[in-house]
């Protein structure tokens, strides 16, 4: 009888050290699988996936399709920040918060952060409901400050102190409702800061908006720190808050925006994954300047046991013959001599073509450069030629006279064409006297238009 109980007892005690996430979408969309991620600064670690199950409901009377799926979490999950990811092409996703508690939700995936209501949580109830409270108080003093800055004849002092009397006391309700909870640094750190009286200028708006931008955030917090919030808040300070239409001045506003942000990182690990977040986000506009200066003065300066020498080799390459860059070099034989690309000086302008007798938009394309050029004494053309042999090359090349001509073995493993980053021939670079690249032509029509420029 003993056993028999305490085995009861141990299934039971099994039974209770599990939980469960439970998640419903409506509309359901056209995917199978939602991931299961914990968010960890500003990376993501995978814990599981889960198979959409389609069920069909009548909602006002029509037959609406809706997608529901579920986790089960151990004893053992961690306390933390999580996101379910249901879509991989315009990533879809809601975060909420773990704290060993089940959690339901539902939410339309195509609207998840506006429309997302949790039915069971503490934890995810009471910041859900924070955040949209103190969101349309904060809307309410915004349109207020606004109505002011556009207007200044309009005697809005008394009813903007109180729109931010109840504002404040919004936050001091949900600071205290959260004592003791995991939520409460996201509740302190999500508060702006709003001065005591309306502002006068915008001038003085944007410089109290910009200035004081993540004075309530702790960048100590694990809690924060083992998020998107604070790697949220980083991404709308620097591409979103310091902003200006001229080119020039927007990249002085972004080294000053990074530099602010590392000011108030001390932990070196995050300090490392804010920089390579960073880059890859100056990675999409092929910001050279700005990748450059986040490796140069934050990257290089990371103890060396931290760098990831893998991470930084191989966006050096990617980026190595992007537009502004010297050329990366190379040298060949040419009739008994050695030449080098970085020390010709015959011309204002180089024009670098890969290409491929194997390649038939190749021999299409090249002939009708060497005739468009022929009298162009001004721009030299290198021909590199990426061949698994020599034969056919050394025929054609003499139909392409007065050009350099390099012979590129082992084709697209050739070394120089992957440094290039030569996926397709043919493939134009065109460079200044110094070697620069000042233009990735992607066309042969786009090729003349900018020697027909010159």
């Amino acid at each position: 009888m003993k056993k028999i109980l305490a085995f009861i007892f141990l299934i039971s005690s099994f039974a209770q050290a599990q939980y469960t996430v439970n998640g419903t979408m409506s509309p359901t969309i056209d995917t199978d699988w939602v991931i299961l991620y914990k968010i960890e600064g500003a990376s993501q670690k995978f814990i599981q996936n889960s198979k959409i199950k389609i069920d069909s409901v009548a909602i006002q009377g029509k037959k609406q399709a809706i997608g529901s799926f579920s986790f089960t979490l151990p004893e053992s999950t961690k306390v933390g920040s999580y996101r379910i990811t249901y879509r991989l092409e315009n990533a879809g996703f809601v975060d909420f918060i773990f704290n060993k508690e089940d959690v339901n939700f539902g939410f339309h995936p195509e609207y998840a952060n506006q429309t997302v209501t949790f039915t069971t949580s503490k934890e995810n109830m009471l910041y859900k409901d924070y955040v949209d409270n103190i969101s349309t108080a904060q809307q309410k003093l915004d349109s207020i400050q606004i109505a002011g800055l556009e207007d200044q004849s309009l005697h809005l002092k008394d009813e903007y102190k109180k729109a931010l009397k109840t504002l404040n006391s919004i936050q001091k309700e949900y600071l205290e409702a959260s004592n003791g909870m995991y939520v409460q640094p996201f509740i302190k750190a999500s508060l702006r800061n709003n001065l005591p009286e309306i502002i006068e200028t915008p001038e003085k708006y944007m410089s109290n908006m910009i200035g004081s931008f993540f004075d309530h955030i702790d960048f100590n917090n694990k809690t924060l720190l083992n998020s998107s919030f604070i790697t949220d808040r980083i991404t709308d300070y620097v591409f979103y808050i310091n902003y200006s239409q001229d080119t020039e001045t927007q990249q002085k506003l972004f080294k000053e925006s990074v530099d602010k942000v590392f000011s108030k990182i001390d932990n070196i690990s995050y300090k490392k994954e804010i920089i390579e977040f960073l880059i890859n986000q100056f990675e999409t506009d092929m910001n050279l300047e700005l990748i450059d200066y986040l490796f140069d003065n934050y990257y290089a300066k990371l103890p060396a046991n931290i760098q990831d020498k893998s991470f930084k080799e191989e966006k050096q390459a990617l980026f190595a013959a992007e537009i502004g860059r010297i050329a990366p070099d190379f040298s060949w034989k040419e009739d008994g001599k050695q030449l080098t690309l970085s020390k010709l000086d015959e011309a204002e302008n180089y024009l670098l073509i890969f290409w491929s007798t194997t390649c038939s938009h190749c021999l299409n394309e090249v002939p009708q450069v060497h005739t468009f050029l022929k009298e162009n004494e001004k721009v030299k053309v290198i021909a590199y030629s990426l061949e698994n042999d020599s034969y056919g090359w050394s025929s054609f090349k003499k139909t392409l006279p007065n050009w350099h001509h390099v012979l590129g073995l082992n084709k697209w493993q050739n070394k120089i064409a992957r440094t290039y980053n030569v996926v397709s021939t043919p493939s134009y670079f065109i460079l200044d006297a110094n070697k620069k690249i000042i233009a990735k032509p992607e066309h042969l029509k786009d090729v003349k238009q900018f020697f027909a420029k010159k």
